[in-house]
């Protein structure tokens, strides 16, 4: 099986989130990319606790492309320091792991 990763993110919007998976696909960064549903995140920013309503963003990538693509995340979120997450797959279906990977070729 190819491996692949799995790359997250949070934004404060949903039209965000639709621009940063849109971008991603479309540059074949990431081979797909999923917007979740409104999440409530609580935090430590700037000395206190704050709390917000975020969107979270999955993208499903090839491992050498994963770094063009946090780069990607970085150069357009809109957060000063933004939580992007890569995660390694250990296993799953071999053919979704190849469509991952042929559908980040350019």
């Amino acid at each position: 099986m190819e491996q692949i990763c799995v790359v997250t993110t949070v934004v404060d919007a949903r039209a965000v989130a639709d621009v940063l998976a849109a971008a991603a696909v479309a540059g074949r960064l990431a081979a797909c990319a999923q917007v979740g549903g409104q999440v409530d995140s609580t935090y430590w920013w700037r000395s206190g606790v704050e709390t917000s309503t975020e969107w979270s963003v999955q993208f499903k990538t090839a491992p050498d492309r994963a770094g063009a693509l946090v780069d990607q995340i970085r150069a357009t979120h809109p957060y000063d320091v933004p939580e992007i997450l890569v995660t390694r797959v250990e296993s799953g279906n071999p053919a979704y792991a190849a469509w991952v990977h042929e559908s980040t070729r350019t």
